[in-house]
This record gives structure tokens, sequence and C-alpha cells, in this order.
């Protein structure tokens, strides 16, 4: 039976550098990453129907009406979804299907989904954070304020995830990512406790 697997994280955690490392590695695998609709201008280094499908406010208010989609939010006041004819007919095929959504996104597809496994990306701390996303250059600083005042809360709902996994040393990070979605293992006790103290800073902060 084909999977179907949600990863969220805070934005510049890392999750989809991570995505992209495991779709390359599990080829042979057959697992694939769904491709969402936005209202989101493209960006130069996107394709229409490769990074997400652009389309207008109102195809996609039409597509709302049609109830065609699995989930779908405001994501810093532009609209994203997941089309529900396109996750089924992939996982028919036999195709494990992941979704890089938001937490409340994730929250979505596990009610419809309850056998979903559902995997969050924590930064080591809010200042590697804020490093990496100035580093990506893709955003102003007010949106890099804004997505930094934003992650407390996605970190704060990421708890109730299946699984959690810290971005600290990426091929770390991918090999925990490798055990729970390919290997269907836990994480080892060392990286448990690496969670464990992240979170806990994290939540302090």
């Amino acid at each position: 039976m084909a999977k179907l697997i949600v990863i969220a994280a805070p934005s510049g955690a890392g999750k989809t550098s991570l995505i992209k490392a495991l779709l390359e590695e599990a080829k042979e695998l057959k697992f694939t990453l769904s491709i969402s609709y936005t209202t989101r201008e493209k960006r130069v280094t996107e394709k229409h129907g490769e990074s997400y499908f652009f389309i207008s406010n109102k195809e996609f208010e039409l597509m709302i009406k049609g109830k065609e989609f699995l989930e779908y939010a405001d994501v810093f006041g532009d609209l994203k979804g997941t089309s529900k004819s396109w996750v089924e007919n992939k996982i028919k095929k036999g195709w494990n299907v992941i979704l890089e959504l938001d937490w409340q996104g994730a929250s979505q597809i596990k009610e419809i989904y309850p056998n979903s496994k559902t995997i969050f990306i924590l930064p080591p701390s809010y200042a590697d954070l804020k490093t990496r996303l100035n580093k990506r250059g893709l955003d102003k600083k007010e949106a890099i304020d804004s997505r930094l005042a934003e992650a407390k809360e996605e970190i704060k709902q990421g708890q109730k995830f299946d699984h959690l996994i810290v971005n600290d040393k990426f091929e770390e990070a991918l090999t925990d990512l490798k055990s729970i979605i390919v290997s269907n293992k836990a994480l080892t006790e060392e990286r448990k406790e690496l969670v464990s103290s992240c979170l806990k800073g994290l939540m302090e902060e």
C-alpha cells in the first residue's frame, strides 16, 4: 500500500532541501512530491507544473467551490492548496506521495487520512533559522521578520506531529528522514535526545 507522508517546518528550516535529497536517493522506491496550486507569483527559479501550478485567485476560488482541494490555506497572503485528484491518482498507481505543507495543512490531511505519516522539521535555534532565511536572499526584511514571528506558533503546533527531526547537520537530518520514511524505523536515542533539547530551547526562547 502506497504511503502518504506530510512534511512541515518553519520557513527556512530546510525541509525543501531535505525532501529533494530524499527523492534523489529513493528514486527506485516510487516516492513523489505533490505539486501544490498557488496564487503566489512565480520566482525566477521556478517552473509551472514542476515547482507549483501557478493560478489566479479567481481560478483558485473556483477550485475551492468545486471541492477540489484536500487542504488549502492562506500562506503569508497567498493561497496554496493540494489537489485531491492529483494525490489520489498517484496513490492508486502505487506512488508514495510526500506533501510539503504547513502545520494547518498537515492537520487537515491527518483528519482525512488518519494513517498518513506527519513529520516536522525543527531548526536547532531561532538564531540559526534567521541566518538561513537571510542567506536564502528570497525575502525582504519585513517578510523575514514575519516568518520568524510565525515560527514560534508553527513549532508549538509541530509537537503534535508523529515524528520530529532536527536539521542541525544536513546529512544526519537526511538519515533521520530516511529512517522514518523508507525504513520505518525510530530515531536513534542520541537523535531523540537532540530533538528534546532543541524543542525545549525553542519553546523557552
